[in-house]
């Protein structure tokens, strides 16, 4: 059902039910707002998205009205001017003057629409309001004299965080926005609190005082803390890194992003490889690229292609892993493995290891069964869609795992393999909820593939396809895994795959080991290793050869997100040092090995990148026994704040460490 309406003498029609400010935007026409947030609930603080309606003798709140058959609205009439002047002038009454020193100066909304609506003078000339300071966490810097109480922090928290902690304390002039118990903010998606803030009440902690907007050079990229694909951008100054912030992409975070996606850039610039090295009497020196080639050369001449292997990490793009293989390919290493946090995901068929519901379409499933995973530490921004799903689909969740907290309401249903068991004999209440549901899904963490007795489990996802009809959706926690299976970064026939690799490293029955930016807690017994990565960490520290590659804000650089989408980063700063891109050492050394590949530019190896269609029907795993007895599911990121080679190098995530997890109180 449509209404038709009058804008500024325009007629127009939309869905009946629209706010008059909806109706506006529709028409082209500029409301002004503070309160309001298309994705938060309407509060109508403000009052400065104010409209004239004929035959109203009052200006209307457009925010919360919604338009009537026949109705015409006037947006620049001398009452609407009047009203919004008015509006303003009683904000400012207690906002201070210091624009000069606030961070938000420049990106202020309160600024804007006091030049473009507000007047010229203030009549007030009584003492301002003083309010303290509220504690809100390591990420949170909060001036709270300039909040103008529009309540977008606190709905925030409520409808989409999920984290009821902050609310309005007080009345009238006494109210304060704060939090309810004096501590930290414990939300993920905390930092999105300073992005819709329309003031300077809320502001970037790490960032104060560091840069104004104007200075900044902004990069579109690509979040590679998780396998969700967050759209960001990076702005730096003078060849650093000074902040991330989020891009709006409806398909995949909307316009969120999580906490360790913003804050953790500091990591980037601590302990980078920023020159080869290789080790000399058990102590690794630098070196020049042509020594680390050579010895690198030296060192396969002298092998047989079934004592060599290659492991592709969390972190390595698609063009890097597909110019290993290759390379891998031509000198006849059928042993390597992109799998290396150990769940060893079929790869038989695409829809096999991918999220196939989609992330945006998951908020329209009105039955998930999540399997051993927690997607709010897993896939925070995939949380915010489970969490749309409860309370705008009326979805009901089940939890098959340890239960957490995932900031909605689901059923726990237990830790066994017995569940399952049940659901599919249809014995269990879950059962008729998956039955009776229009769009089913299930959710599997890596978890459920991470050892051999969890492999009848494939047998139990078919049972659950084939029964209820229900998507089947791979959680991966890794940014390059994806990408790494869609180029066959896994073992050739006849190859060993990871755990088969790091047991042969202790048999010694493999001589030479490359690890392309992984960094994981393993001993390689003798085995010769090369790294080639961007930071000094666990797998540099084992490393008799170091080549320093890249991070992902300095380069250009394909990343496929869980549900196998396509995306590219783009290089924001300069790489230190010598440090190159990981696509270009690699073909450097096919060179120097004998095996050039045949390409030269990125260009050339992006035609080489494999390309499927935008939609894949599930094909059943190739299994056959349900006689199996896993054990429980565990938590496979036992710290959400420290997870990858460049959170863990982060000053920001041990601060998030220090004063959330381990709730001691940082200051102001």
């Amino acid at each position: 059902m449509t209404v038709k309406l009058t804008i500024d003498g325009k007629e127009i029609e939309v869905a009946a039910g629209t706010s008059i400010l909806n109706a506006c935007e529709a028409a082209a026409k500029e409301i002004p707002v503070f309160c309001y947030h298309p994705r938060l609930s309407v509060a109508g603080n403000c009052r400065m998205c104010l409209v004239e309606v004929e035959k109203s003798k009052k200006p209307i709140a457009s925010c919360a009205t919604p338009v009537a058959e026949g109705m015409v609205v006037h947006t620049k009439t001398p009452m609407v001017e009047k009203a919004r002047k008015g509006v303003l002038e009683l904000l400012l009454i207690n906002h201070p003057l210091d624009c000069p020193i606030c961070d938000q100066g420049g990106e202020c909304d309160l600024q804007d629409l006091t030049v473009n609506y507000g007047p010229g003078s203030s009549r007030y000339k009584f003492y301002k309001r003083a309010v303290t300071n509220k504690y809100m966490g390591p990420f949170i810097k909060t001036v709270m004299n300039r909040c103008i109480h529009c309540s977008r922090c606190t709905r925030f928290a409520t409808e989409i965080a999920g984290v009821e902690e902050l609310g309005t304390q007080g009345r009238g002039e006494s109210s304060e926005i704060a939090g309810y118990l004096g501590k930290a903010i414990t939300s993920e998606l905390s930092g999105n609190m300073i992005d819709i803030c329309p003031v300077g009440a809320l502001t970037n902690k790490p960032y104060a005082f560091h840069g104004r907007p104007w200075e900044l050079t902004h990069t579109d990229s690509i979040d590679v803390h998780d396998a969700v694909g967050s759209n960001i951008r990076i702005d730096t100054r003078d060849n650093k890194v000074l902040r991330i912030m989020p891009r709006v992409n409806e398909d995949i975070n909307e316009e969120w992003i999580s906490d360790k996606t913003r804050f953790a850039y500091d990591g980037l610039a601590c302990q980078r490889l920023d020159k080869p090295y290789i080790r000399k009497n058990k102590k690794l020196v630098p070196c020049s690229w042509n020594e680390a080639f050579e010895t690198i050369h030296k060192k396969i001449k002298k092998l047989d292609a079934s004592e060599i292997a290659a492991l592709a990490g969390d972190l390595s793009d698609q063009e890097s892993q597909l110019a290993l293989r290759m390379l891998l390919d031509a000198i006849g290493v059928k042993n390597r493995d992109c799998r290396t946090d150990g769940a060893m995901i079929p790869f038989e068929h695409r829809s096999h290891y991918l999220f196939n519901t989609t992330i945006k379409n998951l908020e329209n499933a009105d039955a998930i069964l999540l399997i051993g995973c927690n997607p709010r530490h897993e896939a925070t921004m995939v949380n915010t869609r489970l969490r749309k799903a409860v309370i705008k689909n009326n979805c009901t969740i089940g939890l098959i795992g340890e239960p957490v907290d995932l900031t909605y309401p689901y059923q726990s249903l237990g830790n066994t393999q017995a569940v399952l068991d049940e659901i599919i004999k249809g014995t269990h209440p879950f059962s008729k909820v998956l039955k009776t549901a229009t769009n089913p899904a299930l959710i599997l963490g890596v978890n459920c593939f991470l050892d051999s007795t969890k492999k009848s489990i494939l047998s139990y996802i078919n049972k659950l396809h084939e029964k209820f009809n229900a998507q089947i959706n791979i959680l991966h926690t890794a940014a390059g895994r994806v990408g790494g299976l869609d180029v066959g970064f896994v073992p050739a026939s006849g190859g060993k795959d990871f755990h088969q690799i790091l047991e042969a490293t202790q048999s010694g029955d493999l001589k030479l080991l490359y690890l392309l930016n992984v960094d994981i807690d393993a001993d390689f017994a003798d085995t010769f290793v090369i790294y080639q990565g961007h930071h000094g960490d666990k797998g540099a520290q084992k490393a008799d050869v170091i080549l320093p590659g890249v991070a992902y804000s300095e380069k250009i650089a394909t990343f496929v997100n869980m549900e196998g989408k396509s995306q590219s980063t783009n290089q924001a700063v300069s790489p230190p040092g010598e440090a190159k891109e990981d696509w270009k050492i690699i073909r450097a050394l096919s060179e120097i090995l004998g095996k050039t590949l045949p390409f030269n530019t990125l260009a050339q190896l992006q035609e080489l990148l494999p390309k499927f269609d935008e939609s894949t029907a599930f094909e059943p795993f190739k299994t056959s026994s349900l006689k199996s007895n896993f054990k429980r599911f565990e938590p496979v990121i036992m710290s959400y704040y420290m997870h990858d080679v460049i959170s863990r190098h982060s000053v920001n995530m041990a601060n998030a460490i220090r004063e959330i997890q381990e709730d001691k109180r940082g200051t102001i």
